[in-house]
């Protein structure tokens, strides 16, 4: 069946209708993996928002279940250039088109994706809407179009323990605006029990749960929609070792003064070059975000700009040495995309195990 890109400019892109039918509204979003295709539809960050895959062919290796980094699809659609209908893998259960029909999430396949990729290049992040009929295109509601209400959609409900394997080492607190799987495994991997929060909960009943270090998970939305969040890290910090990821980073630099910005298109993919100006060394790394913290609003005595993207030089971490603290931008946990920045999470505990030995 055939299906149409309608972008909030009145540009039209025809295609193939891909997943469930109807109507799917949200923000242009384009991310340049190669690879994870599966970890990037169930990565929550992207709640309201349509994928552009930039990679021309997507789903070769079919929907494997256990490599999910949710439960679910959070975007509002999906867009590639071409979808793979026999995919080749052992642990492959079903295709591309069959996994979103299963989740009733729209796509459209049969478009030119870099010609839309080049588009949101120079014209910034745009909305637009996947549907049978462009007339049935709402183009004044394409362009009021706003993600609202992202973390609380995503979030989980209730509090979940994760034990450690092998010998427990660390109790973690992970507060969970849209955490993804990996996060907890890689925590678990190292030995630590994660006790996963609602990012409604409050500072109290975090530090009544006496963990050893609060992890600060990834998560969609603009940051500065979550003034509740925001105030409990700031009631956090200082008090126990904190590592922040994503939008977890975001809020811990809210949480202390800071600003953050919304990009022009962002950064999504796992190509993303950052640079330690601590080391002078050079990681690629795995990222989801469309806004960055302002690292120069942050007052220097409090911290500092440690990580910066090597292509527009905006703040990609930051270090609080005085708070027992620091928060990445980018995926250490990667999934799908380079283990580069994975030892951060070692560094976590070392950052615990002084604490305990101070």
């Amino acid at each position: 069946m055939n299906a149409y890109l309608v972008l909030e400019n009145g540009q039209i892109f025809p295609g193939q209708a891909l997943g469930a039918q109807g109507i799917a509204l949200g923000e242009l979003a384009f991310t340049t993996g190669m690879t994870g295709y599966q970890e990037t539809l169930t990565d929550p960050s992207y709640f309201g928002q349509l994928i552009v895959q930039t990679f021309p062919l997507i789903g070769n290796y079919g929907m494997i279940p256990e490599d999910a980094e949710s439960s679910g699809v959070s975007a509002s659609g999906y867009i590639v250039r071409d979808w793979c209908r026999c995919p080749s893998n052992f642990r492959a259960q079903g295709n591309l088109h069959e996994y979103l029909l299963d989740k009733a999430v729209a796509g459209i396949s049969g478009l030119d994706t870099r010609e839309l990729t080049r588009i949101i290049r120079e014209q910034g992040a745009m909305n637009a809407c996947i549907c049978p009929d462009p007339a049935l295109a709402d183009l004044e509601k394409i362009r009021v179009y706003r993600v609202t209400g992202a973390v609380g959609a995503v979030s989980r409900k209730e509090k979940a323990v994760f034990p450690a394997e092998g010998a427990e080492r660390f109790s973690i607190a992970l507060l969970d605006y849209g955490a993804k799987r990996n996060i907890i495994r890689s925590l678990c991997a190292r030995g630590c029990k994660v006790t996963a929060f609602p990012h409604s909960a409050p500072a109290e009943e975090i530090l009544a749960a006496r963990p050893d270090g609060i992890m600060l998970s990834n998560g969609p939305g603009d940051p500065a929609d979550n003034v509740f969040a925001v105030r409990q890290v700031g009631k956090l910090l200082g008090k126990i070792p904190m590592f922040g990821i994503c939008l977890g980073h975001q809020l811990m630099a809210l949480s202390l003064g800071g600003s953050t910005v919304k990009m022009k298109y962002g950064h999504r993919g796992a190509n993303q070059p950052v640079l330690d100006r601590d080391t002078g060394k050079t990681l690629i790394t795995a990222q989801n975000h469309g806004y960055a913290v302002k690292g120069d609003s942050i007052p220097s005595e409090t911290g500092y700009a440690r990580w910066i993207n090597a292509n527009d030089f905006t703040c990609e971490g930051m270090m609080y040495p005085g708070l027992r603290a620091f928060s990445l931008q980018f995926h250490p946990e990667a999934c799908g995309g380079p283990k580069d920045a994975e030892f951060w999470f070692d560094r976590f505990l070392c950052l615990m195990k002084e604490e305990a030995y101070a």
